[in-house]
């Protein structure tokens, strides 16, 4: 998911969740704010350590065929089942008390994020690999021209030709700017994950939406009785993750009891250590006052 916010990517990131502040204070002089030198980002041969492994590993690859495999088996199934809701949550629901859309006699639809869900930005990610930091107006200008750049998410092709064999509607929901919906069609065409058509199977971000997808998801779910869910980033499923929480809140909230289910079972999460709404949290944040440990002497 590219957000309007969109965070660093994860050398970049680093660097600046570790750089720190000195004040300086003199007896006559105001107060002045030094910066730290950011420490070198984290890279194994050259290359940042997420963008290796996202974009160069075979584990990676292995994860998202695994997710998207397991995604046409779920909705294989669901088709079979006629469910009574689907699995996109319903105007006024919450994390703690969710509820779902109703079905009725809806045509049954899958709904994916774009970036790093079903294509894999290389070329984007491949000019920030040295530390450049995020900048809307460099994402912008590769949404209109970098689109030749980027390849399909493994397994990604297949599992869309295969649920618009069985009858079911594929429909992109992405926050790349509608301003550039040209070429964002014509990438998904490219890489073998069209037709698309806009505000059929295609929404992208507009003065009116910005970056939250809910307003979206209700308008498709209004249409369509939603099957599954795609994403690389929480907010992929429901905006409510990024209402203010804290990293350990967040965690937390996917993991209580009526959202655990979901995850295989609907929603469906492919691996982004690069960029995104998963990448905060200070040390104390990440891991908790009673995982210290070190070595006896």
């Amino acid at each position: 998911m590219r957000a309007t916010g969109h965070a660093l990517p994860v050398s970049a990131a680093l660097a600046t969740l570790l750089s720190g502040c000195v004040v300086a204070v003199g007896n006559d002089a105001p107060a002045r704010v030094v910066t730290a030198p950011a420490p070198a980002p984290i890279t194994v041969d050259g290359v940042p350590a997420g963008m290796q492994y996202l974009y160069g590993s075979g584990e990676a690859a292995a994860i998202s065929a695994q997710a998207w495999r397991g995604l046409v088996g779920h909705v294989s199934g669901q088709l079979r089942a006629r469910p009574r809701n689907g699995v996109v949550l319903a105007e006024g629901a919450t994390l703690a008390a969710p509820r779902f859309a109703p079905c009725g006699g809806k045509p049954p639809a899958a709904v994916f994020d774009v970036d790093e869900t079903v294509a894999l930005n290389l070329g984007f990610e491949r000019d920030a690999a040295g530390g450049r930091p995020y900048e809307a107006a460099r994402w912008r200008a590769y949404e209109i021209t970098g689109g030749t750049t980027a390849r399909a998410v493994p397994g990604a092709v297949d599992a869309v030709r295969q649920l618009r064999a069985m009858g079911v509607t594929v429909v992109f929901n992405s926050n790349r700017s509608a301003a550039n919906t040209p070429a964002t069609a014509a990438m998904l065409d490219r890489l073998g994950l069209g037709p698309v058509r806009v505000g059929e199977t295609l929404y992208l971000s507009d003065a009116a939406t910005g970056s939250a997808k809910d307003t979206r998801r209700t308008a498709i779910a209004a249409r369509h009785c939603v099957l599954a869910l795609g994403g690389d980033q929480l907010g992929d499923f429901s905006d409510l993750f990024n209402a203010g929480q804290t990293p350990a809140e967040r965690r937390a909230a996917t993991q209580a009891p009526a959202i655990a289910r979901l995850w295989g079972a609907g929603w469906f999460v492919l691996p982004n250590p690069v960029y995104g709404t998963a990448l905060k949290g200070r040390l104390d944040e990440v891991f908790p006052a009673d995982s210290a440990w070190a070595p006896e002497p």
